[in-house]
């Protein structure tokens, strides 16, 4: 067997670069390009779709090939729709060819979760899983940072001396680069365990599975208040987190903060992210001392309240980048502290039978409550203006309230 520390880390720095590649630098990079929050903000909610109806497709990762065989082709994908995003970006029909690769890139990357996941339960025993839980999600972090924090920022350098186009360009380029080497290392890393000690399962084997699930999920107690708490929980984050950085990169006179790429990478991609980190730990360990009803409604403060950031910057609109450094600090802060109750109803909701294939059903639905306000952000907030667009998602954060008093918290919470 060879040695897991030699794939587990890299194999979630690899399962968080073209998620973040998708969902951030798509966003910052189309905002830099010169595109409306209304376009932008619609078009990189579409590409939530994947991980949407990823329960889908997951039947056929099941039946079809390995694993690994899957682990490593998306990561080729990834690596090469990351290079070919870059050369669109020179010709005059960059905005559908870019979002063409984006959209394939997703669907990779979806994919790679599925395979990532799987074979973590394949290629280590019980006691390496529990060992290497904790290492395996502050890799994903890693990669977090790499894109949010010194991918942007090195963006950032780019494009200023070299222009946007260029600058965007050699970034995309060099982060393909990155997927295929990571892409080449698992080749001679991950183990090949499924064909000496598993079997693999027919795909009609497998889709009377899907539907054993489906039907598992639909018997749940209080199903339809689960099902809208998991869709409208993040209603107001889902509309926040779409344009707080495009807000930030907007010209002053637009109503944003006029920040440089550079300094929103490092306000996202580093202090945020620790912010985020922070908040999750402290979170969990609250909970694992007094349970989650103790922490429930604090948790639902803490998540909705530093919004009201976001107000204060489009009304005054700060010079200071420290000031601004602290609000993004708080707010991520607030939001890992609070999306601990969500992950955890989550958690306990997915228990019982089938317990695994439900949890996934579940994330699905998260990512749709993620998707749709998404969609809407931008022309939102072309249409009312920054300071209107996120007074309305303050409140907006109503509706979390419901939601997280509507829903019925297990026994064991």
């Amino acid at each position: 067997m060879k040695n897991p520390y030699a794939w587990v880390p890299t194999l979630y720095f690899a399962e968080a670069v073209p998620y973040m590649a998708v969902m951030t630098l798509s966003v910052i990079m189309y905002t830099n390009l010169g595109l409306s929050n209304t376009e932008l903000a619609l078009y990189t909610s579409w590409l939530y779709l994947p991980w949407v109806i990823k329960p889908l497709w997951s039947p056929i990762v099941d039946s079809m090939r390995t694993k690994r065989w899957w682990i490593v082709a998306m990561q080729l994908l990834g690596g090469a729709a990351l290079a070919i995003v870059a050369l669109t970006l020179h010709t005059s029909w960059w905005l559908k060819g870019s979002l063409c690769f984006f959209w394939l890139m997703a669907f990779g990357s979806a994919t790679h979760d599925i395979a990532a996941d799987g074979f973590y339960i394949l290629g280590l025993n019980e006691k390496q899983q529990a060992l290497f839980v904790g290492i395996r999600s502050t890799a994903y972090r890693v990669g977090m940072i790499f894109c949010q924090g010194l991918i942007v920022v090195l963006a950032g350098y780019l494009c200023g001396h070299y222009g946007v186009n260029v600058g965007w360009s050699i970034t995309m380029l060099l982060l393909g680069v990155v997927m295929l080497l990571v892409a080449s290392w698992h080749t001679l890393t991950i183990p090949k365990v499924e064909g000496e000690n598993a079997e693999k399962t027919s795909l009609t084997g497998v889709l009377q599975g899907f539907w054993l699930t489906v039907k598992t999920f639909a018997q749940k107690p209080h199903l339809f208040t689960a099902v809208l708490f998991m869709l409208l929980f993040r209603f107001p984050e889902a509309q926040l987190a779409k344009m707080a950085q495009p807000f930030m990169l907007r010209d002053i006179t637009e109503g944003g903060l006029q920040l440089s790429t550079m300094s929103v990478g490092v306000a996202y991609g580093t202090i945020g992210v620790i912010g985020l980190l922070l908040g999750g730990i402290v979170g969990g360990i609250l909970v694992s001392r007094h349970g989650l009803r103790r922490w429930w409604w604090p948790m639902v403060l803490a998540i909705s309240v530093p919004d009201l950031v976001y107000v204060y910057f489009a009304m005054v609109q700060p010079t200071s980048i420290y000031l601004i450094y602290a609000g993004v600090a708080l707010e991520q802060l607030g939001y890992g502290f609070g999306f601990t109750a969500y992950s955890l109803f989550l958690v306990y909701f997915s228990r019982g039978e089938r317990s695994t294939s439900v949890f996934s059903l579940c994330t699905a639905l998260q990512a749709l409550g993620m998707m749709l306000p998404g969609m809407m952000a931008g022309w939102l907030a072309d249409e009312l203006g920054f300071i209107l667009f996120f007074t309305f998602v303050v409140v907006c954060c109503l509706v979390t309230f419901a939601v997280s008093a509507l829903v019925k918290l297990p026994k064991e919470a």
